[in-house]
């Protein structure tokens, strides 16, 4: 099958199950009229766009990890607000990222179909469950989420450094043999060979990892591109791709439920969509430029400090 008609297919599937999700849950809202004083008055949402944006590609780390906390610190919004402002970012920030991948032909649609299968409804529920929940809480939630995520760039090697299967125990080791190869041709030629991986447990952590991204706006990607590596053996670029191209769909029902779930903050994200795609453009040239393990561990710590800082307003205040 051809690889463009597979991927719509894949967003296909993502726009149906969160708007299917929507209507179920019978939270459509109204369109309110576009607030150009407010937008006027966040101008400079765009240049910090563009400096996020730049760190995150470089770093290969999730941009919500900056603009959710962002938008809710800086900017003043609601935590439900921030969340589904920092996921619809996140969806224009990765999209060159995710036409790139496909474009080379390194995305396993095997595996990412299994994994959609768990991340997409997961999402979904976690996005609806961030506007059900209450504020106070969901602070609460999203600042001991970014200092566990923080501990995990701080703990875990970056994905292109980890060695395939360097985790799995016997028990990890007999499921995920004698169940077939996988062979992914890159475009430019490059060919990747690989067992198939044992699916259920791949299903499980796409499932928490979409939960979470749906929730607080961040973890899917640290997850999923992990155990993709460390448990099924993929070499780290289709393991990368694979990722992405789940989460950018996963990222986009989220975004969908939450524009759909409450009032979007359109002011701000007018701003931060167009900083994204120039920033997507620079972080990416001079990506490889950056050690990737000196800067996940320094924005390790700076999540750690912000999650820490998130948790200490509201038990303190």
């Amino acid at each position: 099958m051809d690889v463009p008609v597979r991927a719509n297919r894949f967003v296909a599937f993502g726009v149906v199950a969160s708007l299917s999700m929507v209507a179920v849950s019978g939270q459509l809202p109204s369109i309110a009229a576009f607030p150009t004083g407010q937008f006027l008055a966040h101008w400079w949402v765009f240049p910090a766009s563009i400096v996020f944006s730049t760190i995150a590609l470089a770093a290969g780390v999730s941009g919500a990890l900056f603009f959710s906390p962002f938008f809710m610190l800086g900017v003043g919004l609601t935590p439900a607000q921030a969340i589904g402002a920092g996921l619809l970012t996140e969806v224009f920030g990765m999209g060159n990222g995710l036409r790139s991948y496909v474009k080379q032909g390194v995305v396993d649609y095997d595996t990412a179909k299994w994994l959609l299968v768990g991340a997409v409804p997961a999402t979904v529920v976690g996005a609806l469950l961030a506007h059900a929940v209450d504020p106070t809480l969901l602070k609460l939630l999203f600042g001991a989420g970014l200092v566990l995520l923080g501990a995990f760039l701080v703990y875990y090697d970056p994905p292109e450094d980890c060695e395939p299967g360097e985790c799995e125990n016997e028990f990890l080791e007999a499921k995920n043999t004698g169940r077939g190869t996988t062979t992914i041709k890159a475009a430019d030629g490059e060919t990747f060979t690989y067992e198939t991986c044992w699916r259920p447990p791949g299903l499980s952590l796409s499932m928490l990892g979409g939960f979470i991204t749906g929730l607080i706006s961040a973890g899917l990607p640290e997850i999923v591109t992990t155990q993709l590596i460390v448990r099924c053996r993929l070499p780290p670029r289709v393991a990368v791709a694979t990722s992405v191209f789940t989460l950018g769909i996963a990222a986009g029902a989220g975004a969908i439920v939450h524009a759909l779930s409450a009032s979007p903050v359109w002011y701000v994200v007018a701003w931060s969509i167009p900083g994204v795609l120039v920033g997507g453009t620079i972080g990416t040239r001079v990506g490889k430029y950056v050690p990737s393990d000196l800067m996940e561990v320094g924005l390790g710590i700076v999540f750690g400090l912000v999650g820490a800082l998130v948790l200490g307003v509201e038990l303190l205040a």
